[in-house]
């Protein structure tokens, strides 16, 4: 229902002065720094060749080179993704890669990645989904660089940026997860779906922008995370929320080209991620309701439960888009990986909540090591093949 501004005062509305203060902590991790005095160049961006390959069509298959990296040697992993560090028995699910139909991915080579980054600003925006992203190409690139080159953390809210200092690459994640703004006004936050600019504008020196939203549109009760929405000057409490997903993914498109030189920044979306919650979806008569227990992907070539909504309207806004941005299209093969979440093997869940995985079990992200490593794989792909 729509709330007369009054409510809210149009005074406090229009001339609220927003200062964001970002509380940010920067540690230097020295593997015996040579002291090169580093600075960030923006050169123009060399565009990659198209693969023809079906890059988002293909099967699961076990491959004993993977995990390309050890969670005990990647500084960066939270607790909540760490699932080997928080006890989960099995690792079979680590020992798998993505092979297309048509075709073999390259192999991730981190300082190749590195070299053809050089100078270069990647930065990923949108919710934990892109914030689990954002951790395993950190660990990725982290794997392969020499022992004592030197790197750079600064961890900050909404942003945090990962150095890597001898080939001036930072690799950032700036937490936006509905894209356009949300402020707070006399004490309650008002999500603002025809408003990106206070988001837009720190995104704007990224050579790389990488974005991700839909979790969080569908929240409700305590999980929602606004209390009114903002459109054409009006204040709602609820309303369609696929339709206001595409009112604010059209902010975002619409800002991306006006904002966004193609020539200079490639602009990738991911997919919506899927999750696991409800094993009727894979196996019929099951009784349990979370992914707790899964150590196998699923084989198959039809999409398992229901389709995510919010696909239609982000494949519409990105069709009617005019700057090129590549459609990261992981929903199909991470629906096929109900083995590869956490569970219950989260650092953000007590000996309680373990105890009970059909109400605590996070079956929504994903484990580092893990299929986010693939994202990034198909990433990489993206952006040099």
């Amino acid at each position: 229902m729509a709330l007369p501004l009054s409510e809210f005062s149009v005074c406090a509305i229009l001339f609220l002065v927003l200062v964001q203060t970002q509380k940010a902590s920067s540690v230097m991790l020295v593997r015996n720094h040579n002291g090169h005095n580093n600075h960030f160049q923006r050169r123009p961006w060399i565009q990659a060749n198209r693969t023809s390959c079906a890059l988002f069509m293909g099967t699961w298959v076990r491959d004993e080179t993977y995990p390309l990296y050890q969670s005990s040697a990647c500084p960066i992993i939270d607790p909540e993704f760490n699932c080997q560090m928080y006890g989960r028995p099995d690792s079979d699910y680590l020992k798998y890669r993505w092979k297309p139909a048509n075709c073999e991915l390259p192999r991730f080579n981190g300082l190749d990645f590195l070299m053809k980054m050089r100078g270069k600003t990647v930065m990923f925006v949108g919710d934990s989904l892109g914030r689990n992203q954002w951790e395993s190409l950190i660990c990725m690139i982290w794997a392969a660089v020499p022992p004592r080159s030197p790197t750079q953390i600064i961890r900050g809210d909404p942003l945090s940026t990962f150095k890597f200092l001898d080939y001036g690459v930072a690799v950032s994640f700036y937490r936006a997860p509905y894209l356009v703004d949300i402020d707070t006004v006399q004490g309650k936050r008002v999500l603002r779906l025809d408003d990106i600019s206070k988001n837009g504008n720190v995104w704007r020196a990224a050579d790389v922008l990488s974005f991700d939203t839909g979790h969080w549109w569908t929240h409700k009760g305590s999980l929602q995370g606004w209390d009114y929405m903002e459109a054409g000057g009006s204040l709602y409490q609820d309303m369609d929320r696929l339709g206001a997903l595409e009112r604010g993914m059209r902010t975002w498109a619409r800002w991306v080209d006006t904002n966004v030189d193609a020539d200079r920044t490639r602009v990738f979306f991911q997919a919506i991620s899927p999750t696991h919650y409800n094993p009727s979806e894979w196996n019929a008569g099951a009784e349990t309701k979370s992914c707790y227990g899964e150590t196998m992907p699923l084989s198959t070539t039809t999409y398992p439960g229901v389709y995510p909504d919010q696909m239609n309207v982000v494949q519409a806004v990105l069709r009617d888009m005019n700057t090129p941005t590549f459609l990261l299209d992981i929903t199909m093969l991470s629906a096929m990986r109900k083995d590869a979440h956490p569970s219950i093997y989260s650092g953000d869940l007590s000996p309680e909540q373990r105890a009970n995985p059909d109400h605590s079990a996070d079956c929504s992200h994903w484990c580092l090591p893990g299929l986010p490593d693939t994202w990034n794989q198909l990433f990489y792909t993206g952006l040099f093949f």
